[in-house]
């Protein structure tokens, strides 16, 4: 059996056409359906408990508040039942029809197939720009080789990689970048993205700051090491200034004011706030972990089975 998560905020208009559509893409395949309302403000809890007292193969899980797309995806793989999992937005924008493909290299032998875009229609030039930073500094500063260039938001694993995913307990962190990092047999489908059909996308900036940061401290330790390098190039141009000033004081050139000094004031406390503030987001994030805390909490469900 396929197994398909679905994390879902306020998407009450898109889940049955989302459906409609798995319905025709998985013809002849054993599958179920969850999906994980992430506390929508609408009745997208109800339309899909209405799906599913119709068809037993469809379960929801609604989550005691908005705890965040990568939670409620975790919450989906923790309930899935199927050999193999896969994970598909409910925007549409990415096609359930891709999931034949990805379920035709898994038969084949590979663990996990990512559905990679190929092109994004109705995205703008700042997401892509973020998105392309993103996954260049996980690429290149943390080192996951397997993320994808261009990312990825729909994938499939195999049952063995999925338990192996669900064994970490780590809050602070990016799914996709830990499943990339985890290993396994990996290779990937290109896809065109589409456009959302209905709603308005709740994936703000602000969502994807926090997410960098939280995949930077999880995966990297380079940003304190560029922290020691900082420190010591502020420290050398430190010791040139004041070489440079008594140097000045023996030839006789008195120094030009308090311009200098603000400046060297202004440049060290920017430097030493700015490291303080990261060493905060790993020291916040290592706090958060420690108290263990769950990702998420469930309000309510339909459609589970024994």
């Amino acid at each position: 059996m396929i197994s398909i998560v679905t994390p879902a905020f306020c998407e009450s208009a898109n889940l049955p056409l989302l459906y409609a559509r798995l319905s025709q893409a998985l013809a002849g395949e054993e599958w179920e359906w969850i999906v994980v309302d992430d506390h929508s403000t609408d009745d997208t809890f109800a339309v899909v408990a209405a799906l599913a007292r119709a068809d037993r193969r469809v379960r929801c899980f609604r989550l005691a508040r908005n705890f965040g797309s990568h939670p409620a995806i975790f919450c989906g793989l923790e309930k899935a039942k199927g050999r193999a999992v896969a994970v598909l937005a409910a925007d549409l924008e990415d096609p359930p029809e891709i999931l034949p493909s990805l379920i035709e290299k898994w038969q084949s032998g590979w663990q996990v197939v990512w559905a990679v875009r190929s092109r994004a229609r109705g995205e703008s030039l700042p997401a892509r720009l973020f998105s392309r930073i993103y996954h260049t500094l996980m690429r290149r500063l943390a080192g996951i080789e397997h993320l994808p260039d261009t990312g990825a938001d729909c994938f499939l694993a195999d049952r063995t990689v999925i338990d192996a995913l669900l064994s970490f307990g780590e809050r602070h962190n990016s799914l996709f970048v830990l499943l990339a990092w985890l290993g396994f047999r990996q290779t990937s489908v290109s896809y065109e993205k589409a456009e959302r059909a209905f709603g308005r996308s709740g994936w703000t900036m602000s969502k994807k700051v926090e997410l960098l940061i939280d995949s930077m401290s999880a995966f990297s330790c380079k940003p304190i090491r560029l922290m020691s390098v900082a420190g010591g190039l502020t420290a050398l141009a430190g010791f040139l200034g004041a070489c440079a000033a008594v140097f000045n004081a023996l030839l006789g050139r008195a120094p030009a004011g308090f311009s200098p000094v603000i400046i060297a004031v202004l440049l060290l406390g920017g430097v030493q706030m700015l490291m303080l503030g990261i060493l905060g987001e790993y020291v916040w994030r290592a706090l958060d972990e420690a108290r263990r805390r769950p990702r998420y909490v469930i309000e309510d469900s339909t459609g589970e089975q024994d």
